[in-house]
């Protein structure tokens, strides 16, 4: 069925009813492929899986191969670069339960939190054959795997991170821990931070190893349910250690279908259920103040949160934070040429920027 939805005859272009206006969601996906639907992570801030579903479907690698062809043929200034492959995750391709009664009997939410369920098959040999496959078709210079890498099933499999890294990386690959502290992963059903540590250890051997310079750009949320201000402290601490820049950053904001929502909404940890003891509460982060201080964490290095990280921090009894020491998150005072006075911060070249999945803050009504 789905084999069937990608061979209908798109024109893959914009409708003439645009005129020559610029699109940028079609300049973002115009040469970008879907190889499946659904999810089985679970992240109860995201609804994909109750959108499309647990269990994975997967188009067939010919179907990929024609739709391939068909941008190359149709993709008005196609120039060999297929810009994405993947899915709603880069790599769950033909990931499925070993066993189909234990699959359609399975409630669990997640196949991977808290551990990766046994009864889980994590090969990644049919989406590595794939690639291959797809890089030999006439006419692609460049296949690229820009986002959506499941990295705790990515280290289950060395050899995927190196074809990976060797050839779909261009540079840069995002990639989404969320969060540094136990509390809130635990409450965004994501594995620890030790396990991208594991990852980013294993893709800078691979890029190494094929003589390149590629980088992980990291995806991290303020502000979201379970994540205390000592949590935010905790993640902006490893951020400065790490020399991490946040460009722009995403705050936690309640959509419809997400587990994380009813959360927010209830102030209960949904994933606990209720006990006869009854229901376990869960941190909320509310009012304006507190969102804006939880985002200003993460965008530790920006001037114009300075002073809001001082008065947070003194309130937290973390003063012996504010100080131009490198293990200290700010300084005591606005340096000059900083926003504040009306200059323009030096940049700082060791530090690395990054820019995380952009969320604007919602503006108070009047």
């Amino acid at each position: 069925e789905m084999d069937a939805v990608y061979d209908l005859p798109y024109a893959r272009v914009p409708h003439p009813s645009y005129g020559e206006a610029k699109i940028p969601a079609w300049d973002m996906i115009k040469t970008s492929v879907t190889v499946m639907r659904g999810c089985f992570g679970g992240c109860t801030f995201c609804s994909i899986t109750e959108h499309e579903g647990r269990i994975i479907q997967n188009r067939s690698e010919a179907s990929i191969l024609r739709e391939i062809e068909l941008i190359r043929d149709k993709t008005p200034g196609f120039a060999g670069v297929i810009s994405d492959i993947g899915g709603p995750t880069a790599n769950m391709y033909r990931m499925a339960c070993k066993d189909p009664k234990i699959e359609a009997a399975c409630r669990l939410p997640s196949c991977v939190f808290p551990d990766i369920c046994p009864n889980l098959d994590t090969s990644h040999d049919h989406l590595i054959r794939l690639y291959r496959k797809v890089r030999e078709v006439k006419g692609i210079k460049k296949v690229m795997v820009a986002s959506g890498v499941r990295y705790d099933l990515a280290v289950k499999s060395p050899e995927y991170i190196e074809e990976l890294v060797t050839h779909h990386v261009g540079g840069y690959l995002k990639i989404a821990p969320e969060h540094t502290e136990r509390g809130p992963l635990d409450v965004m059903m994501k594995p620890g931070i030790g396990t991208y540590d594991r990852f980013k250890e294993m893709f800078d051997a691979a890029a190494k190893k094929a003589g390149k310079k590629y980088y992980l750009i990291p995806y991290f949320i303020a502000a979201h349910p379970g994540t205390t201000d000592e949590d935010m402290l905790n993640l902006a601490l490893w951020l400065k250690k790490n020399r991490y820049r946040a460009d722009q950053v995403q705050t936690f904001l309640p959509s419809p279908m997400a587990t994380a929502t009813a959360m927010y909404h209830t102030g209960v940890n949904t994933l606990k259920g209720i006990r006869r003891g009854g229901t376990e509460k869960v941190e909320t982060v509310r009012g304006g103040r507190q969102r804006r201080l939880h985002k200003a964490f993460l965008r530790y290095h920006d001037p114009e949160n300075w002073p809001l990280l001082r008065e947070a921090l003194k309130a937290m009894g973390r003063a012996d934070l504010i100080g131009p020491r490198p293990d200290q998150l700010v300084p005591v005072h606005q340096p000059v040429g900083s926003a504040r006075t009306g200059g323009k911060a030096r940049p700082n070249s060791r530090a690395k920027t990054f820019t995380t999945k952009g969320v604007p803050f919602p503006k108070k009504r009047r």
